[in-house]
């Protein structure tokens, strides 16, 4: 079985991921991690490293195209990732998670450590405008579409607990 989870930052896809992976013992590959290691690496915030995949299409496209790969050469995996309901197209169980904003920036802030809620807020939107600018500009992709997904999932009023149980419901139910 393959699923993806996908969400705006700070939804808790990367929660629901590990969540899920764990649970039912099926690898996991992130989209998001690998982003965030290489923006570490070029010693730059996410902000900074957004600016530059705007600059240099390579750096999104091999992340995307490495996570397509890995997902269509395994037949159970969970694929996180902004673009991972478009990139893998034949998952059994696409997932979209959403939050109002002001949840997402708390919980942004928590666990980047940002300062306060403003530098939080200006920097989400910052990025999730880069992001959309370059799905748009890379792939004809607009993010806000939620054509590709079986379920969307509002994660403010759940944990991840609760959001696992429901999409155990589904995993199930797909199965079956």
């Amino acid at each position: 079985m393959r699923i993806t989870v996908s969400g705006l930052p700070g939804s808790g896809t990367t929660s629901l991921a590990r969540y899920l992976s764990e649970k039912h013992s099926i690898e996991l590959i992130s989209a998001g991690e690998v982003f965030r290691q290489m923006a570490k690496e070029h010693s730059m915030t996410l902000a900074e490293f957004g600016e530059l995949a705007e600059r240099e299409p390579s750096i999104d496209k091999q992340i995307d195209l490495r996570q397509k790969e890995i997902a269509e050469s395994r037949e159970t995996i969970i694929v996180e990732g902004r673009l991972s309901g478009w990139m893998v197209p034949g998952a059994d169980l696409k997932i979209w998670l959403t939050a109002p904003i002001s949840c997402r920036i708390k919980r942004i802030q928590f666990r980047d450590v940002v300062e306060d809620e403003d530098t939080a807020l200006r920097t989400t939107l910052e990025r999730e405008e880069s992001e959309a600018t370059r799905y748009r500009m890379y792939y004809d992709i607009d993010i806000s579409a939620i054509d590709p997904y079986h379920i969307v999932l509002n994660s403010e009023r759940f944990g991840i607990e609760e959001l696992g149980a429901i999409v155990d419901t589904a995993i199930s139910l797909v199965k079956s």
